[in-house]
């Protein structure tokens, strides 16, 4: 009664399921980290820390504004005597300001929760169901806490040029090489800086996607990944570990100095890339060796 499937009947001209699969895989990936980015920049938890990452440098610049004494050359954070001289340093001080403790504890929240806040929620199991693997879950989250590290530094730098130039005057910038260089010019240093910090901030974000895959508690990854950040720069302040200096992945967060210098050196910039995209990759191996084992029952 029923005609078997031969070479030109309706059933062998339907598509095999493998070819189907592959067709669809090429667009998962960029829907997931879609999906993801949309999530990260929904949560309250996210606008919170960057509207207090925004604060910082308005303080600075209200406390400079109202203190009564100027600030004595040497005392305080790197520039802040020069602010009340050209309101464009109040993003580079705050940047100097954030970038040990501030900038570290955000990240630090965002990619401890990559994975662990997944599991601790029960959608990681749903998340290995769609066709994307494990590998492309990793890289899109993240994916999702680099994105993180560029809003992070970005808001600071903002914040801090619009407070500067409402409340001081704002004129060409003296290096310290001595040069003088135009407004615009100087803005362009400033995104040159928060460029840099941003990358100095992707080593820890790999470090808290690492532990996130060990653990599904993501307060526990969260901890850690900050814990990690103020161990590495308190270790890279003692003298008598000075041949583990160039391997700890916060050695080279402050040395921006040489993008305000006429010429600009790239040298330390260089030198950072390549320390953190160490970290990257060895952090992004040894995640993928756990995850890919990982026995995800949540």
């Amino acid at each position: 009664m029923f005609p078997s499937p031969g070479r030109g009947s309706t059933l062998s001209a339907e598509p095999a399921g493998p070819p189907q699969e592959t067709a669809v895989r090429p667009g998962i990936g960029w829907a997931l980290l879609g999906s993801e980015l949309s999530v990260l920049f929904r949560r309250l938890r996210t606008w919170a820390m960057l509207i207090a990452l925004a604060a910082v440098p308005v303080l600075i610049a209200v406390a400079v504004k109202l203190s009564s004494r100027p600030t004595a050359p040497g005392r305080g954070p790197l520039f802040l005597d020069r602010i009340t001289q050209n309101g464009l340093f109040v993003a580079v001080t705050a940047l100097v300001v954030c970038v040990p403790l501030f900038l570290p504890l955000t990240v630090g929240v965002v990619a401890g929760d990559t994975i662990a806040g997944e599991a601790n929620l029960g959608t990681l199991r749903y998340l290995l169901l769609a066709p994307a693997g494990r590998i492309r879950l990793l890289l899109v989250k993240y994916a999702g806490a680099v994105a993180f590290c560029f809003a992070a530094t970005a808001t600071v730098a903002a914040s801090g040029a619009l407070a500067g130039v409402v409340l001081f005057p704002v004129g060409p910038v003296a290096l310290l090489s001595g040069d003088t260089i135009s407004v615009g010019e100087s803005a362009l240093r400033s995104l040159l800086i928060a460029a840099y910090i941003t990358v100095s901030l992707l080593g820890l974000s790999a470090i808290g996607l690492l532990i996130s895959t060990f653990t599904d508690v993501p307060v526990g990854a969260m901890a850690a990944t900050i814990v990690l950040s103020v161990v590495s720069q308190v270790l890279d302040n003692l003298p008598q570990l000075e041949w583990l200096h160039p391997w700890l992945f916060s050695h080279h967060w402050l040395g921006f100095a040489d993008l305000l210098r006429q010429p600009i050196s790239w040298t330390s910039f260089g030198e950072n890339t390549l320390l953190q995209a160490g970290y990257i990759a060895v952090c992004g191996a040894l995640a993928y060796a756990k995850f890919s084992n990982k026995d995800v029952l949540s």
